[in-house]
């Protein structure tokens, strides 16, 4: 195995997910710092797990970049819509939907459903360029609100509730110690440490 990485790229064009995930992997202290600049070529993400998008994006940007690549998929998986929008979540409303196209979709969608369970789950892979690959998973368990609720967050946190709260009315301290993120990077950091 490849030693654990002096610097990694996080394979996202997102800046609220590469902030997220640059601020766990310091909190984490794994050691590897993040470099930011890089481009690459868009990764088209045709997987049908959020396993194999992530692998895509991983394995791409490492042979772009020549460094190690950390990338993750993530989807919403809400109960009463058997599981959707799931791996297709940054695109429910279309190729091109903003944070708001997507909730306003899955509002309208859950209207007057009782059941209201979801879940968010993170797929994390971290690729060298010698092909090397550690995989890990994470995932938080909450609901669907019927409306939006806080200013914080980004995507669905203004309707995932956790408790009495949705991830979009908690500081992002509080996100980052109980996310799906923050516990499949946690897991990554444990799989590198070993």
């Amino acid at each position: 195995m490849d030693k654990r990485p002096d610097r990694l790229v996080v394979a996202s064009a997102n800046p609220d997910k590469i902030a997220e995930v640059e601020k766990i992997w310091e909190e984490l202290g794994v050691g590897s710092r993040i470099v930011r600049g890089l481009s690459w070529e868009d990764v088209e993400e045709t997987g049908e797990t959020l396993e194999e998008n992530a692998l895509l994006k991983a394995r791409a940007v490492a042979a772009a970049t020549g460094l190690p690549s950390l990338a993750d998929d993530t989807g919403l998986e809400v109960d009463a819509l058997g599981g959707r929008p799931g791996v297709r979540s940054a695109r429910y409303a279309g190729e091109n939907a903003t944070y708001q196209d997507n909730v306003a979709l899955l509002l309208t969608e859950m209207e007057g459903r009782k059941d209201r369970s979801a879940r968010f789950r993170t797929v994390t892979a971290l690729v060298w360029p010698s092909g090397q690959v550690l995989v890990a998973n994470g995932a938080l368990e909450g609901r669907i609100t019927s409306a939006a609720r806080g200013e914080g967050g980004f995507g669905y946190d203004s309707v995932f509730e956790v408790g009495d709260r949705t991830l979009a009315e908690i500081t992002p301290a509080e996100k980052n110690r109980i996310s799906h993120r923050s516990r499949a990077l946690r897991a990554l950091a444990s799989l590198l440490r070993t």
